[in-house]
């Protein structure tokens, strides 16, 4: 019978920590008895996502960017295992139009990984992406495509820097988990969303165009993009296992298996809130693969898990979450900014 994994006496340490999946994942991590460090530099996180535990010392908090932090190696000393969740990233509209910034994370992942190694520490588990998966297999929607594993691999075709970063990230990890002893995990999420989420992902980009009651509302492309969304608590239990359970750098998905499209969803949201829209595509605007979802059969053999929330129920959720902590007027100001930026 397999020992139950005991968090009490892990120091964890959470790059990316006031972020929404970051957050979140802390959140559980500290219900399960885990000392907490966080280190972030508050570029797309917010620090009221970990406020109350800042407060209460549950959290220590190390403000600033990773790659520029003066002797960074002493924050992973006492570590036990690291989740490095902290990337420059943000929505599609970000991936496709900016390619710079996303590849800092090839140094900002090496930096991460090499100082774990340098400390000893346990393991690593890497926040990984469904943007590693080669675009050419997600470009026909007539098929009913789902993406295993091991579809990765050459020849590589990784979406955008973002995705390239991801992948030398899974790579990486990999090589030093099988030549230097280093526990490793690699989790490929697919489109998280959920409550804290940020106006510049798709779901609470729908939400937010809603709230402030858009009209035309827009949708990027035809609306015929075909997407997997996978809840955040979701997400996270999967993370938290890959900790537990994997130890050689495998690569899982953690993603549903629900085909939906960007159409449909839309409709879903303004079903549920009410708001009567013309509908305006834009075909010129980033869209992405066109056929992206998740097989999840490996983390089910592997974890044990399988997604327990619906898009429905999900996207209510954080509909419901959404409505009742916005400003509309800010709301307005920022929305066309985050959707192309951070």
């Amino acid at each position: 019978m397999t020992k139950e994994f005991n968090w009490k006496n892990k120091n964890v340490l959470v790059t990316g920590g006031t972020s929404f999946i970051g957050a979140t994942l802390v959140d559980s991590l500290i219900n399960k008895g885990a000392s907490i460090r966080v280190i972030d530099d508050l570029s797309s996180g917010r620090l009221e996502n970990l406020e109350s535990h800042i407060s209460t010392k549950r959290v220590d908090l190390i403000k600033g960017d990773l790659r520029n932090i003066e002797n960074l190696k002493k924050h992973f000393e006492d570590i036990n295992i690291v989740f490095h969740l902290a990337a420059d990233h943000g929505g599609r509209g970000y991936v496709d139009l900016h390619q710079a910034g996303p590849a800092s994370n090839l140094y900002l992942d090496g930096l991460v990984f090499w100082h774990a190694l340098e400390a000893k520490v346990e393991k690593v588990v890497f926040a990984s992406s469904g943007c590693v998966y080669p675009t050419y297999l997600q470009s026909d929607l007539t098929k009913e495509i789902y993406l295993t594993e091991d579809m990765v691999k050459p020849p590589h075709d990784a979406d955008n820097m973002y995705g390239w970063a991801k992948l030398m990230g899974e790579l990486t990890l990999k090589a030093y988990s099988k030549e230097y002893g280093l526990k490793t995990a690699s989790c490929r999420y697919f489109t998280v969303y959920g409550p804290r989420g940020v106006e510049n992902h798709a779901v609470i980009a729908m939400i937010a165009r809603a709230f402030i009651k858009q009209d035309p509302f827009e949708v990027w492309g035809d609306g015929n993009q075909i997407r997997n969304w996978t809840y955040i608590d979701d997400i996270v239990s999967g993370t938290i296992l890959a900790a537990e359970k994997i130890d050689d750098g495998t690569a899982v998905n953690l993603g549903t298996t629900e085909r939906i499209k960007v159409i449909d969803a839309v409709n879903m949201v303004l079903d549920y809130t009410g708001h009567k829209a013309q509908i305006k595509f834009l075909p010129n605007m980033p869209v992405g693969p066109l056929n992206r979802v998740a097989d999840n059969s490996l983390a089910k053999k592997l974890l044990g898990w399988e997604p327990q929330v619906s898009f429905k129920e999900g996207l209510k959720r954080t509909i419901e979450w959404y409505f009742s902590s916005r400003d509309k007027n800010q709301v307005d100001k920022v929305l066309n900014t985050l959707l192309t930026g951070r």
